[in-house]
């Protein structure tokens, strides 16, 4: 059964196929049955440019615990980013950054 779990964002940076890299426009996550990878339903995490050919994708399928693994790794890393940005250009760190003493 199709779970029609699809969530859709603009993304703006770059993905690779074989040696050659292309702007993103959209990315799109999914929770459905895998098509590559040798398991039952996945999170789908596929990267294109809407604007060139179809092969301009890249596209991962995950377990759901690895998914939720990723978005703790990916969550831990913002923090850390939005702290370091936040010292770098002299705003300071905002409250929910800030570790209590």
């Amino acid at each position: 059964m199709c779970t029609s779990i699809i969530e859709i964002a603009a993304a703006e940076g770059m993905a690779k196929r074989g040696d050659e890299w292309f702007p993103l426009t959209q990315s799109v996550v999914a929770y459905d049955h895998a098509r590559h990878a040798p398991l039952g339903d996945v999170i789908t995490l596929d990267f294109f440019n809407t604007a060139l050919d179809p092969g301009a994708r890249a596209a991962v399928e995950l377990t759901l615990d690895s998914a939720k693994a990723l978005r703790a790794a990916l969550d831990r890393a913002i923090a850390a980013a939005d702290y370091e940005e936040a010292e770098v250009r002299g705003k300071g760190a905002p409250l929910s950054l800030v570790r209590a003493a």
